[in-house]
């Protein structure tokens, strides 16, 4: 089956982002743009939490969708109303890591994904131990990227990690300003636990492919929206 995914997305409990970011209002845009897997994100927020688990279920897919009763429900039933069940999440979570390495500060962020609930509270209550989770969708911790790679696979040995818009200068693994010449420099022991890193607004496909070093990982693109309206504007197949 080929499906459209946008695996990098943000609730209402990140900063700067639309008030409209809510469970019904991304399945709904989902459907409207044919999308078929959508993030959650932000799912160590505990408000943010608390919805996922009281408006998800999880399928024989392995992913989650919208109960029944949480469906949105144009006042004209439009299709796109009716294709929304058709749309599944998965748990994940982008963490901004901000630390010391060789007495250079580091700037990474990684998108975390969890394979159901129960790996969901265990990763948030690590991460909750470590720092503020309650006041950003997208918390700031004072943790090694490798150390949350860790952590995450403690958590669940289904949890994976993907290095986030890695090109990005200040925020990503490979940043000019704040990262590492390689993912296995940042990374270390735990290094051969990435599979995949994502592109971010700021490259495409053919520009990483340019850099043998990545031939072994999967490129993925995602939206990394604060609307619901701006779902898929890169996306994967």
């Amino acid at each position: 089956m080929i499906f459209l995914a946008d695996l990098h997305v943000h609730s209402r409990y990140s900063r700067a982002t639309s008030r409209t970011c809510n469970l019904v209002e991304l399945a709904r845009w989902a459907a409207i743009k044919g999308i078929r897997v959508v993030a959650t994100g932000d799912f160590t927020h505990p408000a943010w939490r608390q919805e996922i688990r009281e408006m998800l279920e999880k399928t024989d897919t392995g992913l989650y969708r919208l109960k029944p009763e949480f469906q949105p429900r144009d006042e004209i039933g439009s299709a796109a109303a009716s294709r929304a069940e058709d749309v599944f999440f998965i748990l994940n979570v982008e963490i901004s890591s901000i630390y010391k390495v060789a007495g250079q500060v580091r700037k990474v962020h990684s998108l975390v994904f969890a394979p159901d609930f129960a790996a969901m509270d265990v990763l948030s209550s690590k991460l909750d131990r470590i720092g503020n989770i309650a006041s950003d969708g997208r918390p700031i911790l004072g943790l090694d990227a490798r150390d949350l790679l860790e952590i995450a696979l403690e958590s669940s040995p289904d949890c994976f990690v993907v290095p986030a818009h890695i090109w990005t200068p200040w925020f990503s693994v490979l940043g000019s300003k704040s990262g590492f010449c390689s993912i296995e420099e940042c990374y270390r022991d735990l290094a051969s636990h990435i599979f995949a890193v994502e592109t971010g607004l700021s490259s495409d496909p053919a520009m990483n492919y340019r850099l043998s070093a990545l031939d072994r990982f999967t490129l993925i693109s995602n939206s990394d929206t604060h609307s619901p309206r701006r779902l898929g504007r890169e996306a994967n197949i």
